[in-house]
């Protein structure tokens, strides 16, 4: 995928924002629950005559959770948030251990609180209804957040979307994936991370081993749920995105071709999911 030109931020202090009109992109850190500082982007619904922007909701806003090694800040990050954007209003975020966020990466456990301070964040911003869409880490991300923080009225989310997300854990069966768990196993593999492609990774394993994403998947609803995945994904066969949505109430988009995550998810896939999230 071709390189593109980052988006100029306007940085404005958090504190200074209320519930009404959103028309300045925000940078701000936010806290997890468990006082990681994680850094955060708003970005207003495109305003009409924009270029690309079409009828979008003002009163919906996507959060999106990138996926393993991604950040705020990397182009395809912020070219689904500029697809999102014309339909809706978005926040983007760094997982801990991830750009400019604290902390190490969990690779998937403790990241389900740095996604509920992002869903916090926009329905302080005054959405009223806030939907969640992530990519492969952060889409098992998105499956655990909508199960376990259901009934916490702030962090909640109304709709859910997983991207090339992993059904189970530890899943060695691509090569893809076996150069993941080196990474993230191996202190090799652990510096290989931190200075060459920028992540933190935790050095202890899982203790205890958290929900799985096809565990979480029942416990979901009724909010509504879409899995999407490539039938061409490197990483994770077409049997993970049919064993999530198997597990509960889902509809399931395989798309001909399409590879893994944000770096595979071209406009027109981002602009058809974007329409699901924000239609109530």
């Amino acid at each position: 995928m071709r390189s593109e030109k980052e988006d100029a931020f306007h940085i404005v202090d958090v504190s200074s924002v209320t519930p009404g009109p959103r028309r300045a992109t925000i940078r701000t850190s936010l806290r997890a629950s468990d006082g990681v500082p994680i850094e955060a982007v708003h970005t207003p619904l495109a305003a009409p005559g924009t270029a690309g922007a079409a009828g979008g909701a003002t009163d919906t806003a996507i959060v999106v959770a990138h996926g393993f090694t991604g950040s705020v800040d990397r182009p395809a990050v912020r070219r689904a948030a500029r697809a999102f954007g014309r339909r809706a209003g978005v926040v983007t975020f760094s997982f801990r251990g991830h750009g400019g966020s604290g902390g190490r990466s969990t690779v998937g456990d403790r990241e389900v609180l740095d996604l509920a301070a992002a869903v916090r964040w926009a329905r302080e911003l005054g959405y009223a209804r806030v939907a969640t869409v992530g990519f492969s880490m952060g889409g098992s991300v998105v499956l655990r957040h909508a199960a376990l923080h259901k009934d916490v009225a702030r962090e909640r989310t109304d709709a859910v979307v997983a991207v090339s997300a992993p059904a189970r854990w530890y899943y060695r069966g691509t090569a893809p994936m076996r150069r993941v768990h080196w990474v993230i196993t191996r202190p090799a593999g652990r510096l290989v991370g931190r200075y060459g492609l920028r992540t933190r990774i935790h050095d202890r394993d899982w203790d205890p081993v958290p929900m799985s994403p096809v565990e979480a998947v029942p416990l979901i609803a009724p909010v509504p749920l879409l899995i999407v995945h490539g039938d061409s994904d490197p990483y994770f066969p077409v049997d993970h995105p049919r064993m999530l949505a198997a597990a509960g109430p889902a509809e399931l988009w395989l798309e001909e071709g399409m590879g893994h995550a944000e770096n595979a998810a071209d406009d027109a896939l981002l602009a058809r999911i974007a329409d699901w999230l924000s239609v109530p």
